[in-house]
């Protein structure tokens, strides 16, 4: 089983790579098993149809995203048991800046995967099945709604779903380049303090904090 989950991996980061470079179209198991340097067929053999290929796309992506939240300390599991204290003003300051890190990491060395990301999103359009995986299983979409409540915004819910459409739209904007010709470059602490600024603004106005 772990033999199997591993390879099934590998040839999702495969897809991954070819789908950042290429779109959707590049998308096809004999690409994948070039890009994965295994023998032609591999990839049909472990994920059949073209579905089954994109959905161990899309679960990679998610389960890297958590990787890369946890990394930046902020952790996407479930609760711990009992009540959580409110978070005070400092406590969204250092939410912000954490966001900002991992949305400058997803600038730089993540962005094969964000580009992916956003063809699946696309793609999902018209499967209603990917749909759900990403709607569901985002990471930050949880979260956002837990930390918000924790804020003593009005709609948790609402406004959670809120921040993470604000927040994917400036990441967007910043990998596109629309609009941020005069923003600070990928990687470097200026940008991670202009991305803090603007998340922090945001949590303010969601949260009156």
């Amino acid at each position: 089983m772990a033999s199997r989950a591993k390879r099934v991996e590998l040839l999702a980061d495969a897809a991954i790579g070819l789908i950042a470079e290429q779109g959707m179209r590049g998308l096809t198991h004999r690409a994948v098993d070039a890009r994965a340097e295994v023998p032609t067929g591999t990839t049909s053999a472990y994920l059949r149809t073209r579905r089954a290929l994109v959905e161990a796309v899309v679960e990679r992506l998610i389960d890297l995203s958590r990787t890369d939240l946890d990394a930046g300390l902020l952790p996407v599991g479930p609760p711990p048991a009992g009540p959580l204290p409110p978070l005070t003003p400092a406590d969204l300051d250092r939410l912000a800046a954490g966001i900002a890190t991992v949305l400058d990491t997803w600038l730089t060395t993540g962005r094969a995967r964000v580009l992916a990301r956003y063809a699946c999103q696309l793609e999902a359009t018209h499967h209603h099945e990917l749909r759900r995986i990403l709607v569901h299983g985002t990471p930050l979409r949880e979260q956002a709604r837990g930390l918000l409540a924790r804020a003593g915004a009005t709609d948790p819910h609402r406004q959670g779903d809120q921040f993470v459409a604000f927040v994917d739209g400036l990441l967007f904007d910043r990998l596109v380049g629309s609009g941020s010709l005069s923003a600070p470059t990928p990687g470097t602490e200026a940008n991670r303090a202009d991305l803090r600024d603007a998340i922090r603004i945001l949590l303010r106005a969601l949260t009156g904090r």
